[in-house]
């Protein structure tokens, strides 16, 4: 059952991951694919979640959080370059 619902959330995961690979390369402005970008460091994030738990190795959800706040970070960066320039 617990097999069944990884997997699930795998399958998942991958059709978020190709949605927003079409969103980066279909995207009109570069605000599209800022947020495709943010999209697929979420589904990243998830990821690497997902295989700390698989692998049983909570460590790398350390990886994840450091990583999601990098993320976070590089996103106020870039929004404000495009509202205002540096």
């Amino acid at each position: 059952m617990a097999e069944g619902i990884l997997v699930a959330a795998a399958v998942l995961i991958f059709c978020g991951i190709v949605l927003g690979v079409f969103r980066l390369i279909l995207g009109h402005t570069v605000v599209d694919r800022v947020a495709a970008v943010d999209m697929l460091t979420v589904f990243s994030i998830s990821m690497i979640a997902l295989y700390a738990h698989i692998a049983d190795r909570f460590i790398y959800l350390d990886v994840a959080l450091v990583y999601g706040v990098l993320s976070f970070l590089a996103v106020l960066a870039i929004a404000r370059y495009l509202e205002r320039g540096l």
